[in-house]
């Protein structure tokens, strides 16, 4: 099985990384600091996100659809990888219209747009789901991202704010993973895991997670794979190799 990226893909993403607006994108992912910001991640981004894309090469399969939530330059390599290599249709969806053009227009000439919409409102199945940090997003959810990432300050947390925030969040995965046909993949991120199996546990679906997890550059949290399958988990037979979460627990994540 081939594992490494065509030059032809390696050229395209290094095009768009070296185009890319900086200075603006830095405006908006940093109140202040954004060019030392992307001076420091942009190469690890690109480095790290063709590291991921080879990862997704050999588990996806080509011609399929896959739907990117929260897409934005860490997510370049992998559509890129997509499109090219496997012939992939992906939905790269992005609530920030001014970072959606940015990209947009880095990305001219490829065959994917990035798209100012709401994963939610996508009508497309798809066999891939990527969701990275996005049910943690510190902006989005304050008081349960800072629990997520063990960084809630018992003085100041607040429950309620909590309460609201998982029930947001909860449904946000819900509504993303329902589009995900079965046998189908999800990317998302360590801390997110718990969202993921929750729900296949409510739905009665076979999740294995893959025991390795991969870097990132921008937010820092690792990638990991979940394989979710049709199979009631009471009959489900799961790769020796892998774990079953009908517990959520991986080596190294409570250690974390």
């Amino acid at each position: 099985m081939r594992t490494c990226l065509q030059q032809t893909t390696l050229d395209a993403i290094a095009h768009v990384f070296d185009i890319l607006d900086y200075a603006a994108l830095g405006a908006i992912y940093c109140d202040e600091g954004g060019e030392a910001f992307w001076e420091e991640r942009r190469g690890p981004a690109q480095q790290l996100g063709i590291q991921l894309a080879e990862v997704l090469l050999q588990r996806l399969t080509p011609g399929g659809h896959s739907l990117y939530v929260g897409a934005a330059v860490a997510e370049i390599p992998a559509l890129i990888m997509e499109t090219l290599e496997l012939r992939r249709a992906v939905r790269a969806c992005n609530l920030r219209a001014p970072e959606v053009a940015l990209l947009n227009l880095a990305c001219r000439g490829l065959p994917f747009r990035f798209q100012a919409e709401d994963a939610r409102t996508v009508p497309d199945t798809v066999d891939h789901l990527w969701i990275v940090s996005v049910l943690n997003d510190p902006e989005r959810f304050p008081e349960l991202g800072a629990l997520s990432g063990g960084r809630a300050n018992p003085v100041t947390f607040d429950p309620e704010v909590f309460i609201t925030e998982r029930r947001a969040a909860s449904a946000l995965a819900a509504n993303c993973l329902e589009k995900l046909v079965r046998p189908g993949l999800v990317s998302t991120s360590v801390e997110e895991i718990p969202w993921i199996t929750d729900w296949c546990e409510r739905q009665r679906f076979v999740c294995i997670v893959e025991d390795e997890d991969y870097p990132t550059a921008i937010v820092g949290d690792p990638v990991c794979l979940i394989r979710i399958g049709d199979a009631a988990l009471s009959d489900s037979r799961p790769d020796p190799k892998q774990r079953n979460l009908k517990n959520p627990t991986r080596p190294g994540v409570n250690e974390r």
